[in-house]
């Protein structure tokens, strides 16, 4: 039996962020998978959104391990257990987030000065902002590790919005 193809929608990135914003009170959450296409291109095409997670950590995620009780205590491990795969959350909603971290994905070290930023209502009156790299460094990273799922997001990608090989060369040179 096929499984139905999933594809994450702004919906969805905006769930995630609200959710973990709300577990880990932080006000800034990283989306660095794929779908932190979603941040800057809601109408990224469809081939480019299709997975059944969102890669996501809070920003406060070191500050939060700090404070446990348990030293061995993990952002990552707390997402994947409650957000994770599985999951009461993934059951509710359709979709799970991928407990990362900030060493997950291959970005270029200078990826903040490129990142793409959305603001998304959170709980109550609270703002959350959520962070992702730039589109280039989504296709650095992919072309890190370089799947055949990775090739076809940078085909679509390229084919919606033709590379800027100067912008990816510099992002790596930096």
């Amino acid at each position: 039996m096929s499984r139905p193809i999933e594809i994450r929608t702004v919906a969805d990135l905006e769930r995630t962020a609200r959710s973990l914003a709300l577990h880990f009170k932080a006000r800034t959450v990283v989306v660095v998978g794929s779908q932190g296409i979603l941040v800057g291109w809601p109408g990224a095409p469809v081939t480019m959104c299709m997975s059944p997670e969102i890669d996501a950590y809070p920003a406060n995620a070191r500050a939060w391990e700090a404070a446990q009780d348990d030293d061995l205590a993990e952002a990552s491990e707390e997402i994947s257990v409650i957000f994770g795969e599985g999951s009461h959350f993934h059951t509710a909603h359709g979709f799970y987030i991928d407990g990362v971290d900030d060493r997950t994905a291959r970005l270029p070290p200078s990826w903040p000065s490129r990142a793409v930023v959305r603001e998304v209502r959170g709980h109550g009156a609270a703002t959350v902002t959520v962070v992702a790299p730039g589109p280039e460094d989504l296709i650095v990273s992919k072309l890190a590790r370089l799947a055949d799922k990775d090739r076809d997001y940078i085909a679509a990608y390229h084919q919606a919005r033709p590379l800027d090989l100067a912008v990816m060369s510099n992002s790596v040179e930096h």
